[in-house]
């Protein structure tokens, strides 16, 4: 890969999170967290709630204390700068500990990403024991987890031109993953990272985190942007095949094929900016959708499984339709190819999620599929369902029956990804 390539990744790991959402200000939310903190509402007693979409932070420690002798002086570190907490390896900044908006006494914080220290936010960010606590609080039984910061993507891995120790990196993040799961009795699943750029330790340590039981890989939409073969070349087939025969699920977790940082206004303030980049995020997955689609990857491997993570769900059936339409109008020379109409590859293939919505899960959860929405609250992020969770699922899904809330709520998480219960 050519060193600018490098430099830019670099500097993405850098701004991973604003620095802007770290400075002074912002407003503390008081939370009333005894009434908003009972656990499972009585109306959905005999559902184990799978939250979707979580973030776990990497402890201060997590490389430091699982590297070898001979890695401990290179792994990541954190390190305080200007009062901020951020991930150092060697003296190269990767950036901030991501996002924890919610204040150790349960209060949140609006309009800034984070606190910028890690003892100012919720243990629970990045501490198994009281993750859980917070879990039960919110009547929440199980959670997908992502990682919190950039210093674990193998694309900014990339920018270390040390192949060696980018692998033990991503190793020992997954380790730590296996470790969390066990310590959380099969609560807390954290998605493996991949060393993709290497053909063959993308598909050793592949297998590896299958034959240890993690549950799922975060990837990128669009890999070619960090200088490996896109998803059309054979370099991912044996990959895919073997996710494909383990029904080992692939996740999109805002890693889509735009980058909305472009799409907004010069003069905004950071809180304008982020709003509307937010929103474009989720938006966004409607690329991801559709290159999948087109590809003719999912005719190659039909048991394939894609989670379109902190997606939303009220744009997928305009989506879906254009597909449909541009399927009549520019795809037919494809039809050999692609064997199925959109509609049927999103039955067949694709999970979408919801957390705020009311329109999308009220209106549109039976034009979408009962079978392909599950249920997310991006805890303990800006955007989180925190606080009221519970009472928001009573809203959004009351209307329907116990088989269809059980099923968005449990079941379709449960088999995206092979869970235990």
């Amino acid at each position: 890969m050519a060193d600018a390539k490098q430099d830019d990744i670099s500097q993405n790991a850098r701004k991973y999170w604003s620095a802007a959402g770290y400075l002074p200000g912002g407003v503390i939310r008081e939370v009333d967290y005894a009434s908003q903190s009972t656990g499972l509402h009585p109306s959905l007693e005999g559902i184990k709630i799978v939250d979707t979409d979580t973030h776990i932070t990497e402890a201060p420690d997590l490389f430091t204390s699982r590297a070898p002798a001979a890695l401990k002086d290179k792994v990541p570190h954190v390190r305080r700068v200007n009062g901020t907490d951020r991930w150092f390896v060697g003296d190269r900044d990767f950036g901030t500990m991501g996002g924890n908006v919610i204040r150790a006494d349960n209060n949140k914080l609006l309009g800034r990403l984070a606190f910028p220290t890690l003892e100012e936010g919720h243990p629970g960010g990045h501490m198994i024991k009281e993750r859980l606590k917070a879990m039960d609080d919110m009547g929440i039984y199980a959670q997908i987890c992502f990682q919190n910061s950039g210093v674990t993507q193998a694309g900014s891995l990339m920018s270390l031109r040390d192949p060696a120790l980018a692998l033990s990196i991503i190793q020992i993040f997954n380790d730590a993953s296996a470790e969390y799961q066990a310590e959380s009795g099969q609560r807390i699943f954290s998605m493996a990272h991949l060393p993709f750029w290497d053909q063959a330790e993308l598909e050793k340590e592949a297998r590896r985190c299958i034959d240890m039981g993690l549950k799922g890989f975060v990837l990128p939409d669009t890999p070619e942007r960090v200088g490996v073969p896109s998803f059309m070349h054979d370099y991912w087939t044996p990959f895919l095949e073997m996710c494909d025969a383990t029904g080992t699920p692939l996740n999109f977790h805002l890693n889509a094929a735009i980058d909305p940082n472009t799409l907004t206004w010069e003069g905004f303030e950071f809180e304008q900016t982020l709003s509307v980049v937010a929103t474009m995020f989720s938006i966004g997955n409607a690329a991801t959708l559709g290159n999948w689609m087109v590809s003719g990857r999912l005719d190659r491997h039909p048991n394939l499984k894609i989670g379109l993570i902190e997606s939303g769900m009220g744009w997928v059936p305009f989506a879906i339709e254009a597909l449909e339409h541009q399927f009549n109008e520019m795809l037919p020379r494809f039809s050999q190819i692609l064997t199925r109409r959109p509609w049927q590859y999103f039955r067949d293939h694709f999970y979408c999620t919801f957390w705020f919505e009311k329109v999308g899960p009220k209106l549109l959860l039976e034009t979408v599929g009962v079978d392909n929405v599950m249920f997310e609250t991006d805890f303990p992020h800006p955007t989180s369902l925190y606080p009221g969770a519970q009472e928001h699922i009573v809203d959004v899904l009351g209307g329907y029956d116990f088989v269809t809330k059980k099923k968005v709520l449990q079941d379709n998480a449960v088999r995206l990804y092979n869970l235990p219960f």
